[in-house]
């Protein structure tokens, strides 16, 4: 099956960005394949703001987010693999969704438990006349 998260995330930007709202992205910026830029990470965290008209070229892909933004008047391609991002909330009321970071580190595909399947046993048959 296909990752949930990517989906989720697409769903509740259009949510955001529909109620004239501000998009942000919270994004693990020590998660491997990040490109974002450094001088604005705290805690090993950086909040982006996605708005439309704040950015260029938005990619909202099932492995990756990708956009071309500003920083200090710097041109920036922004990179980041969707389990890097930690959650997706409107600036202005908190309200999106927050991801646990758990569930990419297991992976999206966890292992089905083994059915049960008892010992076969000798057939409960019997002749009726």
């Amino acid at each position: 099956m296909t990752p949930l998260k990517p989906y989720l995330i697409r769903s509740i930007y259009e949510w955001i960005t529909d109620n004239n709202l501000t998009p942000h992205l919270l994004v693990n910026a020590e998660y491997p394949g990040v490109n974002l830029p450094t001088e604005f990470v705290e805690n090993g965290r950086i909040v982006l703001n996605i708005r439309p008209s704040a950015i260029q070229g938005l990619v909202l892909d099932n492995d990756e987010i990708q956009f071309n933004a500003r920083f200090s008047g710097k041109p920036m391609r922004i990179n980041a693999p969707t389990q890097a991002i930690l959650a997706i909330y409107a600036k202005e009321n908190g309200r999106g969704m927050v991801f646990d970071p758990e569930e990419d580190a297991g992976g999206d595909n966890p292992t089905p438990p083994e059915p049960d399947n008892p010992p076969p046993q000798r057939p409960q048959l019997r002749v009726v006349k």
